[in-house]
């Protein structure tokens, strides 16, 4: 399996413009989040990348993509039907292709210097099938991330076989339990996804079949677990929402204490730590 695309979505009304927020990268420059998240696809290997935007968006991410603006083409999601209908509408752009999927509202910061997108496209073309990116979560997070069940196959690769979209603590309990992890502790989805075409074709089906409410994600990515091998990567990075609160703070501080200026900002908080510490005793 080649992967080659990758797709971006960003439509979501509530989400539109997150992707146009500010950070400083490693090096200390200023990056927009969709220009860090067009990175993250880069250095796995893609070679074009399709960003799912709401009609009128386009000029400005253009603008925020700096120098790998050329690699891009845009698609419209014109009418608000949810998460899998915006990758349902790069199905022209995928064709019969395996792609790489990333959500328009996280950052990645992978360990040990390499990408975490990197990582789970390695792991999709020697497994040659499906993978999505997860995390070992805390069951108070539950509320915000797709979950999924199964076996344990590799090193940190698991075969899906029951996927959940933000379950309950008492469906989590009962439908995804998966051996080998502590007690209320589950993998849930990362944001990263390496998808078939079969996908596509589940997506299809359901807005054939009249579908006239939200098509979510999650619930095409529980058919593809009954038709084919689909298999879940537990990401030794970290990734980070934006859109919740002090998300874009939390993903500023872990890729500055990953950058070149890592001395000064763990030194400036300490200090801000000390101080506090110091007035609360006062």
């Amino acid at each position: 399996m080649h992967i080659k695309k990758a797709v971006i979505t960003a439509a979501a009304q509530g989400q539109r413009t997150l992707p146009m927020q500010t950070l400083i990268d490693e090096q200390g420059a200023d990056r927009s989040v969709l220009s860090l998240i067009i990175q993250e696809a880069v250095r796995a290997g893609i070679d074009e990348i399709c960003v799912v935007v709401w009609p009128g968006d386009q000029e400005s991410y253009s603008k925020l993509a700096g120098n790998t603006a050329g690699r891009l083409r845009f698609v419209e999601q014109a009418e608000p039907r949810g998460y899998g209908h915006a990758v349902y509408c790069a199905r022209n752009f995928t064709g019969s292709d395996p792609f790489l999927h990333l959500v328009g509202d996280h950052i990645y910061v992978g360990a040990g210097g390499r990408g975490c997108a990197q990582q789970l496209v390695e792991v999709a073309a020697a497994q040659d099938c499906a993978v999505s990116a997860v995390q070992i979560t805390r069951e108070n997070l539950l509320p915000y991330y797709g979950a999924v069940g199964g076996q344990r196959v590799g090193s940190g690769i698991y075969r899906i076989d029951t996927v959940i979209e933000k379950p309950t603590p008492t469906e989590a309990e009962q439908s995804l339990v998966v051996p080998g992890l502590r007690s209320g502790q589950y993998l849930c989805f990362y944001g990263m996804h390496v998808l078939t075409t079969a996908v596509m074709d589940i997506l299809d089906e359901r807005l054939n079949d009249g579908a006239n409410g939200r098509i979510t994600l999650s619930s095409a990515l529980a058919e593809l677990a009954r038709r084919e091998q689909y298999l879940a990567l537990v990401q030794a990075g970290r990734r980070f929402d934006v859109g919740v609160k002090y998300g874009l703070l939390y993903a500023q501080l872990a890729i500055a204490l990953a950058g070149h200026d890592r001395d000064q900002v763990l030194s400036h908080l300490l200090e801000v730590v000390a101080e506090r510490q110091s007035g609360a005793a006062a």
